[in-house]
């Protein structure tokens, strides 16, 4: 037990290191723990760490968020977030992760109350020029940022595209796209449209899946294709089963950056798909399912 208790005393003060190194001043280093204050627009949070004598082997860290701007339902959206990559990383330091998960979900939260506002409507897509997109998606030892870049593209021969936040983890990036459609011949229309776009044909990987209700024979037309990442389409049309989707194509994107990621990119794709459905507002309601 002494040993435990030594070895996560020196992985604290390791972190503490890394945390001044990345943070500088805005890091409020303490004797149990630490600080950050992080702000986006008119949005703002400060974030309190306690350290624990368990942390990080046997248990977490203790956490406290102050942020008289946000809503009730806002905190628990963060805190639960938080929560959640904790859970996805037993073991391991996540003080990073949390600070660095906080300001990604600060900028994304400041950008749909602009877009609620109506003043995010001109934003591009995506920037054509920047060769950079984000990163990480839930866990993890490498930096976790996220910029909003969801904005419907009207596309005047086919179903509107939606496009979701790119997720990067480890060099590699992953962005889902999402359309309604009926057809098999709208789901040629719309890759075929996803195509157009420079950044996404030169994308490692293009997978996809979808799903299409048969009113009259009250069944599913449904196919995936894994675009060279093996078994990735059949596990993204496996998603949309349990989600019990519906006239739905998914496709997601990955830019491949040189680290393998291994099991992990089966989450990060699965992630980016059920990310880009809810800001679509197509994540399906039990009323639906009946």
């Amino acid at each position: 037990m002494e040993d435990s208790a030594g070895d996560n005393i020196g992985r604290q003060i390791e972190e503490q290191e890394v945390l001044k190194s990345i943070y500088g001043e805005e890091w409020k280093q303490e004797v149990a723990g630490g600080s950050i204050s992080l702000s986006e627009g008119s949005l703002g949070l400060e974030l309190f760490i306690t350290l624990t004598d368990a942390y990080p082997g046997e248990g977490p860290p203790l956490f406290q968020i102050l942020a008289p701007c946000l809503t009730r339902d806002e905190m628990i959206q963060i805190t639960n977030f938080l929560q959640d990559i904790y859970l996805d990383n037993l073991g391991e330091t996540v003080i990073y992760q949390w600070i660095e998960k906080a300001r990604e979900w600060l900028q994304n939260t400041a950008a749909l109350r602009e877009c609620a506002a109506g003043t995010s409507s001109e934003e591009a897509v995506m920037d054509s020029d920047s060769p950079e997109y984000l990163d990480d998606a839930d866990g993890w030892n490498d930096k976790y940022t996220n910029s909003e870049k969801k904005i419907p593209v009207n596309v005047p021969s086919g179903p509107e595209i939606i496009h979701g936040d790119p997720i990067s983890f480890k060099k590699s990036t992953f962005q889902g796209h999402v359309a309604c459609i009926t057809s098999t011949d709208q789901v040629k229309i719309v890759l075929s449209t996803l195509m157009e776009n420079k950044k996404i044909a030169n994308a490692t990987h293009n997978m996809y899946a979808y799903r299409i209700f048969r009113e009259d024979t009250k069944s599913f037309s449904q196919d995936c294709d894994d675009d060279g990442e093996t078994q990735a389409g059949s596990r993204l049309l496996h998603l949309l089963q349990i989600m019990d989707a519906r006239n739905i194509l998914v496709v997601i994107s990955r830019w491949y950056g040189g680290v393998h990621l291994g099991p992990d990119r089966f989450r990060l794709i699965n992630n980016a798909a059920r990310q880009v459905i809810e800001k679509a507002g197509l994540l399906p309601s039990q009323d639906k399912k009946h």
